[in-house]
């Protein structure tokens, strides 16, 4: 990592077929939540996945739609609402998916909601 390069939290990434058996769904389904927006996705290594830990105790963190909503409204593609959501953000202290997973949904919105 490089002196002026951002923190960004570790998480493995999850592939269709992972996600299929992490959500115990079939994969029409979990097509279905990444169309509606309860999941975002991001092509890795030229395969579309899913940060693992947008997805708690088998479902979508809850509070992910809604933000990827207003991060989509201020005109983030996937690509960048994902590396938003996993880097430190300094108005926050934390990276916005570890305030999301803490229950501190209207803090980040209101951050991202600056962004557009």
């Amino acid at each position: 990592m490089t002196a002026n390069s951002t923190p960004r939290i570790e998480t493995d990434w999850l592939t269709l077929p992972d996600l299929v058996e992490a959500l115990d769904e079939p994969l029409g389904r979990v097509r279905r939540l990444l169309d509606e927006g309860h999941l975002i996705a991001s092509r890795r290594d030229g395969t579309l996945k899913v940060p693992a830990v947008f997805v708690v105790d088998g479902h979508p963190l809850g509070s992910l739609r809604g933000t990827v909503t207003v991060l989509h409204d201020a005109g983030f593609t996937d690509d960048e609402a994902i590396d938003w959501l996993l880097e430190e953000e300094d108005s926050i202290g934390v990276a916005p998916i570890t305030a999301l997973l803490a229950g501190r949904k209207s803090e980040v919105r209101r951050v991202a909601q600056t962004l557009a």
